[in-house]
């Protein structure tokens, strides 16, 4: 049902592709497709029990226990459908990773198949529910969605909700693939390549035993593909397909007042105040429209190809539907995805003092920060972190990754402990016009029965490029969440839509493969 203008730009904009999919003579019937659908048709309770049950373990990345109890169901999941499984770490007392593979008679490609099953802290404000008791709701918060009981319903509406941690980020994409297994078994087909899935245990830690895992096991994840499973579908709503991914450094920095939190009336005008000082170190490393201050970060920055302009130009606009929808107004005239192509400084948090019935009137004795650079090709988590430390100094502040001593602490006035996050990654972006990326959007585009978007990097950051440039492998981003799950956040959510467009999707990834 078309509600809104917007929604009508929407549904123009999918009325067209289909047309543009009949004028080139892409198929309407598909038998992935048709497989999907089917399967899904008779056993959407079914399908929800197995999704929901997985939802229920908790899953937060910091808890060895949750991750092992997750892995653990996740391989018999697997065996059930015929994989054989087994586990990749770093270490006792590391999280794992479930490695699974199906070896297909004739296939003459293998592809790996990427997602994590590991979830963000459960710990934000406004969960309307607990966030490891899926709750099926009638849609979106901004519609007020009422609570279901699908059980119970004569019918399941693909609008509705499953709002619990990690439904969309990403065990979606855990189910869809594995229905997927289930559809194609049923009507008698099989996968056009041979099978290999890693789905890590640590991604919202950063991934940082990553690298050790792959690399200690690089000829058994050897494969000609990397499908990456991870993210939101593309802001419009409509399918896409990415062929890389920003990187990531994090850091936390720290300054230091007086060793006792003094009387702001005594010594507010003589003591110097931690939270002053993280106010005026966050403000001078960006601009109010985002630019980055630091001398020497966009140095390294290579512009988009020409063929990634085109793509970027081809995408739909969905920048005044998101202001909108957001209650905000942009910081830059600039258009979405094409802020990709640039670094970005987020500043996470910021820490000092107390509020509310726990605040006083008192000079605190430390003030923190946390930030994360989101990295583009080009730049290195080592490079940025040497502009960083260079620039600081050069605005006069001592920069230490101790505590200062008393000593120190007398000797100057400005000092800053910078503390880097473990799991930094660079960008990695595969070649547009590569044969195996060409091969996903086909294969997309047969299940679709459309044109799909051709997005050339995306803004997030995954360990994906280590398993991208360890494996020398090409990779596609197929990602089958709504836009607006509330990813990271309280009350994430996947709409049942996305998850049953979903499993068609990776029928076809399975299935459809063929360069």
């Amino acid at each position: 049902m078309v509600k809104s203008i917007r929604d009508l730009r929407r549904w123009t904009g999918v009325v067209a592709a289909a047309a543009v999919a009949l004028a080139s003579g892409v198929a309407a019937a598909d038998p992935a497709r048709d497989a999907a659908d089917a399967w899904r048709t008779a056993h959407e309770k079914a399908i929800l029990g197995e999704f929901t049950d997985f939802l229920s373990l908790p899953d937060v990345a910091t808890s060895q226990a949750d991750i092992e109890a997750n892995a653990t169901h996740l391989e018999a999941m697997l065996r059930a459908r015929g994989f054989e499984t087994r586990r990749l770490s770093a270490g006792p007392g590391t999280p794992p990773t479930v490695f699974a593979e199906m070896k297909v008679t004739g296939a003459k490609r293998t592809v790996l198949y990427y997602a994590h099953y590991d979830g963000q802290p459960i710990g934000q404000a406004g969960w309307l529910s607990s966030p490891f008791q899926p709750v099926m709701r009638t849609g979106a918060l901004k519609d007020h969605p009422t609570v279901v009981d699908w059980r119970a319903a004569a019918k399941i509406d693909p609008e509705w909700r499953i709002y619990a941690r990690g439904s969309g980020d990403d065990r979606a994409t855990i189910e869809a693939l594995l229905t997927a297994i289930d559809a194609l078994k049923a009507k008698g087909l099989k996968p056009s390549v041979n099978v290999k899935l890693f789905y890590e245990g640590e991604e919202e830690q950063g991934s940082p035993h990553l690298a050790q895992i792959v690399s200690a096991n690089r000829d058994l994840l050897k494969a000609d593909l990397v499908i990456m499973g991870d993210g939101p579908m593309h802001q419009s709503g409509r399918q896409q397909v990415n062929f890389g991914s920003r990187g990531v450094a994090g850091f936390t920095a720290t300054v230091y007042g007086p060793l006792r939190p003094l009387h702001d009336g005594h010594y507010g005008s003589w003591a110097p105040s931690p939270a002053v000082e993280i106010a005026q170190l966050v403000a001078s490393l960006r601009k109010d429209n985002g630019d980055i201050e630091i001398p020497g970060i966009y140095d390294n920055v290579r512009p988009p190809s020409a063929t990634e302009r085109a793509a970027l130009a081809a995408l739909p606009p969905v920048e005044d539907d998101l202001a909108h929808s957001l209650g905000i107004q942009p910081i830059t005239n600039e258009r979405l995805d094409d802020s990709y192509f640039r670094p970005t400084l987020n500043v996470r948090a910021i820490h000092v003092g107390d509020t509310g019935p726990n605040a006083a009137n008192a000079i605190a004795t430390t003030a923190s920060a946390s930030f994360d650079f989101r990295l583009v090709p080009g730049q290195t988590p080592e490079r940025v972190q040497g502009l960083v430390r260079a620039y600081l100094e050069q605005q006069g502040w001592l920069v230490t990754d101790q505590p200062p001593d008393m000593a120190t602490r007398l000797a100057h006035a400005k000092i800053v402990k910078i503390t880097w996050d473990p799991g930094a990654s660079v960008a990695v972006k595969t070649d547009m016009d590569a044969p195996a990326a060409k091969a996903a959007v086909s294969a997309i585009e047969r299940v679709e029965g459309a044109p799909i978007l051709r997005v050339p990097m995306v803004g997030a950051s995954s360990g994906i490029a280590v398993i991208v440039t360890d494996l020398d492998a090409p990779m596609a981003g197929v990602s089958i969440a709504n836009y607006d799950d509330n990813q990271h956040a309280e009350n994430e959510n996947l709409r049942l839509a996305n998850l049953w467009d979903g499993i068609a999707v990776y029928a076809g990834l399975l299935s459809e493969l063929t360069w």
